[in-house]
This record gives structure tokens, sequence and C-alpha cells, in this order.
């Protein structure tokens, strides 16, 4: 009975509440919620190094965190010494040999990360003791070998060699190297020449120099007592030799004095970078610093930010727009707004992107846009908070970076206060059209004529010109005519006859092909068969098993990708049957519809393009004339993705020539295949394409 009369007594009040609140009012506003921080315990080595331990015992684990506060470095005709010495940082120690170190780490269930400036570490709180003396063993007694040496060396060699073709990567360089100028830390080139110059004395000297302890922070997070975590410190970090780095000043970057489109030409591009860019000074502790990252939000931040809207969902010139700003306390850093667009619209979305920011600098935004914007910061920061890594990142940013105590701790309560004025004159101080580089990175014979009629504001905006490595160059030629005689058909022709002959191709039944790559440390092996039948198999194994298949048997085929089996449709066969031909030109000489693009260089050699189909183009060395090169273009989620084979190091098998080395790009992908057999009218059965 009383269970009914309390029940009953709940609902007559929770009825006469509700009829005592007013619903046509909204509900005042609370407060933004403190974020409940603990401030770390800290205490210093005598060498310098300041530790922060933050206890934590909800989950029985430790995380570690040590970062060299160093300003950025520049190093000069050495460009690439702190990445080799980063990429030889954690392996093992001068008393743990690598492979037992890696063995230890594993067994422990623990990770451990070293670079040339910081160290990481994460694991269960009972092997905390032993992984932090691995951790410091590992950074403070690294073991730099020749044979390491050269082989990071090398890694790092073939991923230049790589960027070369690669538009984003020359598009990023260019950027940096314009924006911050090449002699100053964040603009400076690395190249294939300066990589050379390191010697492993370099890297040893690179460490000894900037990986000390007198700007150096180590952040422990977790399931451990600040005691513990001091008497291990001290033991374990107190032989770091006290020392200061090295000091050097370089040049501030600036803003250039007008408005500008510096080209970069891309001959492989199938469309173009475009960036517009500005210097600002933009630090932490600025009280305008919330209010740039939302005007910048706001501006790029996202899918549903003003130039992701304007390029993609109302122009459909690309697949996203987004914009970036940086902080950084020693030096002015770049503010960016940018998009991968068609070749056809690169001078239209350069238009709109200037339009964007100036619209953002002279207009207030919206009260809705002030509003999510603020709403994703504060969804993101608190979600960021699950993080031990960011937790030790705020904790080190309040020592470095200047900042109050409770910058953290009222993080919220700063974003909620943060008005539309506050947002448009940050914009107004970071942002600018006026002094904007605008760098764009694409396929000049396509783009170059548009962009030398690009006007903003009814004034013409000037195109300076400058190659791969951001060194002012003349404006490219296009108009130069193909030599009297050439055409697709003597290309075609002189291709065939130099690398055998029409006669002898047209004899070749079938060949077989077996080729390795390497691919993150493992061996990727292709094999590859043709016959004169419309017959086609590749093969790609790693370790002997295979990843990817492709067999063509006439007018049926299928394809095999991580274990599942797909029959292939007739436009793929169509496509397969295409490449299914030992030498396909023998088919282009016969099709008649290949089309001469003009010269283009490819690496240092000049090739004549010819267009196969609307997504595919061949090079033919103008001297030589064998094949350096062929492109087709995949459509990719609405992005033109070029996937790129390069020929190279031809050698004589039964009389034809041959490419011995193929590099295939597909995005940011690379693989170098050397072949390693060929065999001609042999080796090839009909069960291979069962």
């Amino acid at each position: 009975m009383k269970k009914y009369i309390v029940f009953s007594f709940i609902v007559l009040f929770a009825a006469l509440s509700h009829g005592q609140i007013d619903r046509t009012k909204p509900p005042k506003r609370g407060p933004a919620p403190e974020v409940n921080l603990k401030e770390p315990t800290q205490f210093e080595l005598n060498n310098g190094l300041k530790v922060m331990v933050a206890e934590n015992h909800k989950l029985p684990r430790v995380s570690m965190h040590l970062t060299i506060d160093n300003p950025p470095i520049l190093e000069g005709d050495k460009a690439g010494v702190a990445s080799l010495t980063a990429s030889l940082m954690g392996k093992g120690s001068k008393s743990i040999p690598k492979d037992d170190f890696y063995e230890e780490v594993d067994f422990l269930g623990a990770s451990i990360s070293i670079g040339d400036q910081s160290a990481t570490a994460s694991c269960l709180s009972k092997y905390f003791p032993r992984i932090l003396e691995l951790m410091a063993d590992a950074a403070l007694n690294p073991n730099f070998t020749q044979e390491e040496f050269d082989t990071e060396k090398n890694r790092i060699l073939t991923g230049l060699k790589s960027e070369e073709k690669d538009v984003s990567a020359i598009a990023y360089r260019v950027q940096s190297a314009l924006a911050y100028g090449k002699k100053h830390p964040f603009g400076e080139i690395t190249s294939e020449a300066t990589v050379n110059n390191v010697t492993l004395a370099d890297v040893d000297q690179h460490y000894r120099s900037y990986f000390v302890p007198a700007n150096a922070y180590l952040v422990i997070l977790g399931d451990v007592d600040f005691e513990t975590a001091k008497e291990l410190v001290t033991t374990h970090f107190t032989p770091w030799s006290k020392a200061t780095p090295p000091s050097f000043s370089y040049a501030e970057p600036t803003d250039v004095q007008y408005s500008q489109i510096n080209f970069v030409d891309m001959p492989n591009a199938v469309q173009s970078e475009v960036t517009v860019q500005n210097i600002t000074k933009l630090q932490m502790k600025d009280p305008d610093y919330l209010p740039a990252l939302l005007a910048n939000r706001i501006l790029g931040g996202g899918s549903q930010a003003r130039l992701y809207q304007n390029l993609r969902e109302d122009k459909g010139y690309t697949y996203g727009s987004y914009s970036s700003i940086r902080d950084n306390k020693y030096s002015p850093m770049r503010f960016n707004a940018f998009a991968q667009v068609r070749n056809m619209v690169t001078d239209s979305s350069i238009v709109q992107i200037l339009h964007e920011i100036d619209r953002i600098i002279q207009e207030p935004i919206t009260e809705e846009e002030l509003k999510n914007a603020k709403a994703e910061y504060a969804g993101s920061f608190v979600m960021a908070l699950e993080s031990p890594a960011t937790v030790a990142n705020y904790a080190l940013n309040i020592e470095t970076e200047g900042l109050d105590k409770d910058f953290y701790k009222n993080y919220l309560e700063r974003i909620d206060k943060i008005t539309i004025e506050d947002v448009q004159k940050a914009a107004q101080k970071h942002f600018t059209t006026s002094n904007s580089r605008i760098v764009v990175a694409g396929k000049g014979s396509e783009v170059m004529e548009n962009l030398e009629k690009v006007t903003y504001k009814d004034k013409k905006v000037p195109v300076l010109y400058f190659d791969k490595n951001a060194t002012k160059t003349d404006k490219p030629d296009y108009s130069a005519p193909l030599p009297d005689g050439v055409n697709a058909t003597s290309i075609l022709e002189k291709y065939l006859e130099v690398i055998g002959g029409k006669t002898k191709l047209e004899g070749v039944s079938s060949f077989a092909l077996i080729a390795e790559a390497e691919m993150q440390g493992m061996t990727l092996e292709l094999e590859m068969k043709k016959t004169d039948k419309n017959q086609f198999m590749q093969n790609i194994k790693v370790q002997g098993n295979s990843v990817q298949k492709q067999v063509l048997d006439g007018d049926s085929g299928y394809a095999i990708a991580q274990g599942q089996r797909k029959d292939l449709t007739p436009e793929e066969i169509e496509r397969i049957k295409e490449e299914s031909a030992a030498f396909p030109e023998l088919n282009y000489l016969i099709a008649g519809n290949i089309s001469v693009e003009g010269v283009e260089t490819i690496g240092d050699k000049k090739a004549y393009k010819l267009k196969i189909t609307e997504n595919k183009y061949c090079y033919y060395d103008t001297e030589t004339g064998l094949k350096l090169q062929e492109v087709s273009i995949e459509d990719i989620q609405g992005q033109a993705i070029p996937n790129t084979l390069i020929y190279d190091a031809y050698q004589e098998v039964s009389g034809i020539q041959f490419p011995f080395k193929m590099t295939q790009s597909f995005g940011p992908q690379n693989f170098e295949f050397q072949i390693k057999e060929i065999k001609v009218n042999e080796g090839v059965v009909p069960s291979d394409f069962e």
C-alpha cells in the first residue's frame, strides 16, 4: 500500500511541477562547465630536465612523453640530418641490440617511439619501471651504426625520388619554401644532394647538439605514484649530460608586397593543387588565439565550412576545400586555404577561395555559424580529454607556451564568451587577400592560359613561374610545333622498330614476366603472363601469399582480392583486353585514333605525348623512341587519380627490348619493380588462365 501512496505522490508532484513551468520561454543558459584537469606535480633534475607527474588510478596504465622544446633547427646543406637521426633512434641502445629491444617491448605489451626531439612510451603500470628504463636507455644511449645509417639513408633517398613526380609533395615543398624562404627551418628543401651530404658523424653530432635536457620536459600520466616516478626518473635520467643546444638566427618570413600567382608546371598533373596563403603571427597565449581558431573553422574547418560548401557543394570544383592556421612561439607561420581542383576550373577556384576569405574578413559571421563552430570545438576538446597524449600536451603547453594555469580548466568558458565581433577581428588580423601568395602546381599546358587571365576586385593577378625547388624560372613554352613528319603513326612505328621490329614482335605469341619490389620491408612479387589470344594473368604476392590476382581468358575473367573472388564486368574485360596484348602499340597502329598531344618533360628527357583514350596517355622519348611512361586516370570517390607506370633500364631478351625496371605510382603509393625474368614464347600454359 505504501508503494502506491508514494507513487501517487510522485506523479502528483510531477504534474504540479509541469504546470508551474512556462514552456513558452527557453530555459536560461547555464554557465560553461569547468574542466577538471588535475595539475601535475613537478620536479627538476640538476641537468635541467623538467618532470611532471599526473596521477590517475582509474586504469592500470602509464604513458610517458618526453619533449625537447628547442627552437626550429636550420639544417642547411645537410637538410635531412634530423630525419635520419629520428629514423635511427629507438633501435635498441649501446647495451641492448635492436632485436632484443623490440622483442622485450612487444613481450611486455608496451610501445616505445623515439624521434630526434622526442620520445613516447606506454605500458601497463606493473611494467612502468622497466619500460621507463628501456625508453631512457634507448634515448640517452642510441647505437648509431653504419649499416642502419646506410639503410635509412637509402630509404629517404628513395622517398625523395618518388616525390619528384608527386604533385602534392611538390606543391607542399614549394608552398613552404616560398612562404618562409629556403634559408628558414620551415622553408628549407631536403634534396638528394643535401641527404648525400649527411654522414654518420653528422647524425651523431646532431644528436649530441640537440637531444639535450636544457629545454626538455618529461610528462608521466597514469597509474603511478609521484615518489616512485621521481625515484625512477632520477635514476635513469640523471646520467643525461647537462648541455644547451646551439643557437642561430634567421630572417622572419613576411608577406609578398602584392597578391600574385606562383605557378609550378607539373606536366603529369591531372588536377591542380591550389593554395592561397599568407604569413601571420599567432601564439597560444595571444588573446585572439581561440577566436582565430573559430574563424578558421568557419572558413575551412570541415564539410560544413564555407570553402567546402562553395567549392564542392555549390560549384562542384573539387572533392573538398579547407583552410588551416598555425601557431608557433618562435616564428611567424602560414595561414592557407587550399583545394585540389579540376584543371579546367583552376582559375575559377582561385577566385572563389579569395572571395570566401574576403567575405569572412569584411562581413560578420552569423549567429548560427558561431554556435556550430563553438559546439564543434567544445565537443572535440571534451573528446580529446580521453587521450593520455592530449592531457600530456595540455600540461606541456601550460609550461612551454606561457599560458595561464587555468587555460584548459576554463577552456570551455573561454570558447563560450567569444563573440561575432571577436571572430571578425581575428579574421581581419590573420587572413588577407591583399598580400596573398597563390601557389598553383598543375599542368601548365592546360591551365596556364586561363591563369594569366585571373582578375580579382577588378585587378589582374600577375603570374610568376617557379620550378620544383621554388626557384624563379621562365614561363613554360608549349607553342613549339612538332618536327616535320612526326605524327602518332611515326612515333608508334619508331618505338616498334627500336624494340625489335614489327615482324619480330608479331611473332610473339606469349610472354611471361617475374618482378619484385620492396614494400615496408617486405618483398612484393609480381607474376604476369600474356598471350595473343586475349589471355592475361597478373598475380601479386606478399611473402608467397597471393593478395591480388586478375585473370582474363578470352571473353570472361575474374579478380581475387583479400580472398574475395569477383567476376569481371564487361567494361573491365574490355579494359584488360587492351592490357593483355604483349605489345599494344601494334593494336594502336591498327586503331588509327591515336593523337599527339605535344612534347612534355619526363624526368630529364623530352617525350612525345600520345593520347590513347580519354583516360590513358603514353609518352615516347623524342630521341630514342623508347616508351618512358604510361598514365591512366582513375576516378576514385570523385577525384581523378593518376596511375603512372614508368619504364626504364631496357634490356634485350630473344631479340626484343624490354624494360627491366618499372615504377608504378598510384596516389601516394609508389612501387619500384625490378624485373627478375622474362620468357618469350615459353613459360605459359593454358592452365595459367583458369
